[in-house]
């Protein structure tokens, strides 16, 4: 049968999978070899290994092949020894065999850093693209590299033609129905893969070398890169469960906790006169604090917001948790800190969790999320949906998901004046955030809104005629974004629901920071303002703290008594002790004070000294209570939303 199967039309599809079983069965023992003296393989964690890691390999080559099999599969006979169908295959065996020798190679690498396969920092690489050519460069003689891969990839191709691999494939006259079974054969153990096998089935065992070298790693790529985490405890410091969770608690004093454990679910008592306004929460794109004359700058850019905090609730030292809009949305509505990979916005199994949100309903609001974009990017529709809140964006029609019921409004037609590739002008969306706060106060239900904002993201281009500068820039944008919140809370104020309606205007993250692979704290450093607070005058925050301690504290200023989940805490209570939780995709960083803990993978922990006035980071040693406290809050923040404990 294999004989028949190597001398037919998919001789040359069979041989790069005996190829690629082969080598990688090569590289699977090579990295077994160095591992054996770093931990204890016994004769079922090595038969695990090999078992399973033939069945991801085996898998792997037919998702590689996967578009030579159907071409394969329809290709008719009179053209099967023709020159275009050799220059095809010659071309595509050339493509997937330089494809898995490369990745190989990486492999080698990123185990030699990482001691894993391929996971989300591998992702993360293809998002530092710059940053990782440059160390690459640096590291590796490139010339030689390639020019090894590219010889590799010439015997290959010299030994199949001597086993006239090529020739077999090309002199075939298999018909149809015999390519239809072994096509539908291979398709259908495909399928199995997709449904039945994840790449966290390799990780049942106690031993971790045992459980990556099992795995592949084209295959765990992909499988990082669609869950978009990374897993805290395998690649970062840990300290034991029950004291990381004692440090927490004894850090969040503000309630009363509802029990003992792995929890920091508390009962939180307000105190004085119980406010329940509507709140409407603008969410700017980009916003650094640099651009507001209030922290030193002198272009005029924001007026409006600069005027506003010279009569409101101002926070003027809060850091971003994050370097994108997602991370942004993980802080505001989860009030947690940064877990390594990816907001927990963009990934699986963030249902049903204890949101901001979820504070707000039980109190008796509605809640809706406006979006200037299409809110299928970056999952925003289906976390914000699948966690109760009703959604308007500017759609396109494009369909969601069924997993959630939820009410969803397109703002189209009349309704846009002005869109660019990536949403509709702050205009057009604070309108519909009129339109739909006017529905709202129908139902005599208060209503809370998260408003993400979109006109200050490249290309920066908005509607003519709205201020003096030309749009294209980054201070164009800021400049007409500020225009169109003058314009939004000068039409609030004509509404006959403004005098019951707080309005908080914070940034996501800050402007050129994603792309950053280092810690770099005044890209962190966001601008903050609460306006119309009841009986509230100009009120400047000045402490350190953080996108996650904002809700804790308006609540408190609300008066309301809750349930909290929340790693934030009221930064106006007199137990506050200032510190900010914030980082990358890869790297994460406590500041307790002037002093900072840098948290990165293979369990690395980097201690500072930070001085703010010339934003450095001087290498200091730090008390051990303050790495604990640092480890102590990424460590719980993991294992709760993994473990369910974030959820309702």
């Amino acid at each position: 049968m294999f004989n028949r199967l190597m001398k037919g039309r998919y001789s040359v599809l069979f041989a790069f999978i005996v190829t690629f079983l082969l080598v990688s069965f090569l590289v699977r023992t090579g990295l077994l070899v160095v591992s054996v003296s770093k931990a204890s393989f016994s004769l079922t964690d090595i038969l695990h290994l090999y078992l399973l890691g033939f069945v991801y390999d085996f898998g792997v080559s037919l998702f590689l092949t996967l578009f030579y099999n159907l071409y394969l599969l329809f290709l008719p006979v009179r053209w099967n020894n023709s020159r275009g169908n050799k220059t095809i295959t010659y071309i595509f065996i050339f493509l997937l065999l330089l494809i898995s020798f490369f990745s190989f190679f990486a492999e080698l690498t990123f185990w030699q850093e990482f001691e894993s396969r391929f996971n989300f920092i591998a992702v993360d690489y293809l998002i530092y693209t710059y940053e990782v050519i440059h160390n690459i460069n640096e590291s590796y003689p490139l010339p030689l590299l390639f020019s090894g891969v590219l010889l590799l990839v010439a015997v290959v191709l010299f030994v199949f033609s001597g086993k006239q691999v090529f020739r077999n494939s090309f002199q075939s006259v298999m018909p149809f129905k015999s390519r239809l079974g072994i096509s539908c054969s291979l398709l259908g153990i495909l399928m199995l893969y997709v449904l039945f096998l994840n790449n966290s089935t390799a990780e049942s065992g106690a031993n971790r070398y045992s459980n990556e070298l099992s795995k592949a790693g084209i295959y765990s790529f992909f499988a990082a890169f669609k869950n978009n985490e990374l897993n805290y405890n395998d690649f970062y410091a840990v300290i034991p469960e029950d004291k990381a969770y004692k440090l927490m608690k004894n850090d969040l004093q503000d309630g009363k906790f509802v029990a003992v454990g792995h929890t920091i679910k508390r009962n939180i008592a307000g105190n004085g006169i119980l406010y329940k306004p509507n709140v409407i929460m603008i969410t700017v794109e980009s916003l650094s604090a640099d651009f507001m004359k209030h922290f030193g700058n002198n272009q005029n850019l924001m007026p409006v917001v600069d005027a506003l905090a010279d009569s409101n609730l101002l926070f003027t030292n809060m850091l971003a948790t994050g370097t994108r809009t997602v991370r942004g949305m993980e802080a505001l509505t989860l009030s947690i800190p940064p877990t390594p990979g990816n907001s927990i916005v963009r990934r699986a199994h963030n249902e049903n969790l204890n949101t901001v949100g979820e504070i707000f309903k039980n109190a008796g609001y509605s809640r809706t999320f406006y979006y200037g974009g299409d809110g299928y990017f970056d999952n925003m529709n289906e976390y914000f949906g699948s966690n109760g809140f009703d959604i308007t964006d500017r759609g396109r029609n494009i369909k969601m998901g069924d997993s959630y019921l939820t009410k969803r409004t397109l703002i189209q037609g009349k309704q846009v004046h002005f869109e660019n590739a990536w949403g509709i002008s702050d205009e057009d969306l604070f309108d519909a955030v009129i339109r739909g706060a006017d529905q709202a106060y129908k139902t005599r239900k208060p209503f809370y809104n998260f408003v993400m904002t979109t006109s200050n993201h490249r290309p920066f281009t908005f509607p003519a005629g709205r201020i003096d500068i030309a749009g294209g820039s980054r201070e164009a944008a800021v400049r007409y974004t500020d225009y169109s919140i003058g314009r939004f809370l000068k039409q609030l104020a004509e509404k006959p629901w403004y005098g019951n309606t707080v309005v908080i205007i914070v940034a996501d993250h800050c402007a050129s920071s994603a792309g950053k692979n280092e810690i770099d704290i005044s890209k962190y450093h966001i601008p903050c303002l609460v306006l119309n607070l009841p009986g509230k005058k100009k009120q400047v925050i000045d402490k350190l703290c953080s996108q996650i301690d904002l809700y804790p504290t308006l609540f408190k200023l609300f008066g309301w008594s809750y349930q909290s989940n929340l790693f934030g805490q009221d930064v106006l209570d007199p137990s506050y002790s200032p510190r900010a939780v914030f980082g990358t995709y890869q790297k994460l960083a406590y500041l307790k004070n002037d002093s900072l803990v840098i948290l990165g993978p293979q369990q690395k922990v980097e201690t500072f000294l930070y001085r703010k006035s010339g934003n450095e980071q001087i290498p200091h040693s730090l008390p051990p209570a303050i790495t604990d406290k640092a480890i102590a809050y990424y460590q719980t923040a993991y294992d709760l939303f993994k473990t369910g404990g974030l959820r309702q």
